[in-house]
């Protein structure tokens, strides 16, 4: 669990400043839970320039509460959590400050977003709150205020959090919030996480990762791996401490971040990745004539296919299903090779492309339609779906052919803005196995929507 936190100053000498506005929202990594947010009467004078920086004025804190009257609520509020904020070196000085005046002895563990936006998201012109998070395309409001501020925080951790792959964040959390806790039940732990599609991360005692898995309804899933009797359900009933967890807002998503950290943390109780998800692959050759044909192949390693397939049956299908689709020659697409013409053809499924009744351009022209919508070779494309929320979207970059990752936006201009949308998508390694995940989803089932970028948009 989190405190985000903002608090605004008189300023002043140093460690003689008092507090004249604090916000704080208990935020447990996934949506706010809990929030307080006051001016504080300082009982100084504030600063000028503070004055003209925050628009708050001695006027308007005379009947505002003492802080000695708020601190019970700051610490009810932050209890149990990690404190989070831009550059928390100073807020935590100063709730600490506030807090020894009073006798009391104020102790949280902290996290600053300013130090973890440097780790994670690397040559940004400025880690300054506002220039942040305006380039990230987070709203902000009321610049310079606890409450404005302490929400934009919240967003940029949570982004934070999506970005953070190898899980460090969530597992220095949980080091700090276990220590001295009592063995949870199997039925708390599945309390605690929610029904909606995702991924999750069973734990042990020293907070490591021993199983990851995705699912549509994630506690349904720890339902059963937690009822089951098999062997290895047992060994994960004895050994599980907690269950971290991460919405995805779809399925696609949950299976691409499934397979990535689970090449990456290499859990005990996952079997081992296998080398690749597909054995066969689509391609396209030119012929003598110069029309387009599709060929179904064996996979090879570095050659660009159009989209691949665990089996051949599953290849041979698929072929069918588009030479139908698009009123293709059975001939050309590899699917018949011994009679003159095609069987498409005696059915008036095919315009003679086989006899060279057909043109090229004519014939080409629908096999072009079919590529763009279906290979990513030198393609861009953004594909939008469903996000975590109601009101966010997640998008999945594809850059000239390649996977590069996936994000969530709010606002249309964030993926719209080329420089806005390469912050917000989550980098990936594009490992060999994205593009077939992707385009096997994309096969079976339907996405908000897909839109197709001129190559080299995202810089």
């Amino acid at each position: 669990m989190y405190a985000v936190l903002d608090i605004e100053t008189t300023g002043g000498k140093y460690n003689e400043e008092g507090i004249t506005e604090i916000a704080i929202y208990k935020f447990d990594g996934h949506k706010i839970v809990d929030q307080f947010s006051s001016l504080v009467n300082p009982e100084i004078p504030i600063q000028p320039f503070v004055v003209n920086l925050t628009g708050i004025n001695n006027e308007m804190l005379k009947n505002a509460p003492k802080f000695y009257e708020v601190a019970k609520r700051i610490i009810e509020i932050t209890e149990g959590c990690t404190l989070v904020a831009h550059n928390a070196l100073f807020d935590n000085r100063i709730l600490t400050t506030e807090f020894k005046r009073l006798g009391y002895k104020f102790e949280r563990e902290t996290i600053c977003t300013v130090e973890l936006a440097q780790k994670l998201i690397p040559d940004m012109p400025s880690y300054s709150l506002g220039k942040l998070v305006r380039a990230l395309g987070i709203p902000l409001s009321d610049r310079h205020r606890a409450q404005g501020d302490a929400k934009a925080t919240v967003a940029l951790f949570k982004l934070l959090l999506a970005k953070d792959t190898s899980k460090e964040i969530v597992t220095e959390t949980l080091r700090e919030s276990q220590n001295n806790q009592l063995e949870p039940k199997l039925n708390d732990i599945v309390e605690s996480v929610p029904a909606d599609v995702g991924v999750y991360y069973i734990r042990n005692a020293n907070r490591k990762i021993i199983y990851i898995g995705k699912s549509k309804n994630i506690r349904k899933r720890l339902i059963q791996h937690f009822t089951s009797e098999n062997r290895k359900s047992n060994r994960i009933q004895l050994e599980v401490k907690t269950v971290t967890f991460e919405k995805t807002g779809n399925q696609l998503i949950a299976l691409l971040k499934e397979r990535e950290e689970r090449k990456k943390n290499k859990p005990k109780y996952n079997r081992a990745v296998r080398k690749s998800l597909y054995s066969y692959q689509l391609v396209s050759f030119v012929d003598d004539n110069g029309y387009v044909n599709l060929k179904v192949e064996k996979s090879i390693k570095n050659r660009a296919a159009i989209t691949t397939f665990s089996n051949y049956q599953q290849a041979k299908k698929y072929l069918h299903q588009i030479t139908d689709e698009y009123q293709l020659c059975a001939k050309l697409t590899g699917l018949e090779t011994k009679n003159k013409t095609c069987s498409n053809y005696a059915a008036n499924q095919c315009y003679g492309a086989c006899l060279g009744d057909e043109t090229v351009e004519e014939y080409n022209n629908r096999i072009n339609q079919f590529l763009e919508k279906s290979s990513f070779i030198n393609q861009t494309k953004l594909i939008i779906d469903k996000g975590r929320e109601v009101d966010e979207r997640s998008v999945i970059l594809i850059e000239n052919g390649i996977y590069q990752g996936y994000g969530y936006y709010n606002l249309n201009y964030q993926i719209t803005n080329p420089e806005i949308l390469k912050t917000i998508i989550t980098p990936t390694s594009n490992y060999f196995d994205a593009q077939h995940i992707i385009q096997s989803y994309l096969r079976k089932n339907k996405v908000l929507k897909i839109v197709n970028l001129a190559p080299k948009t995202v810089n």
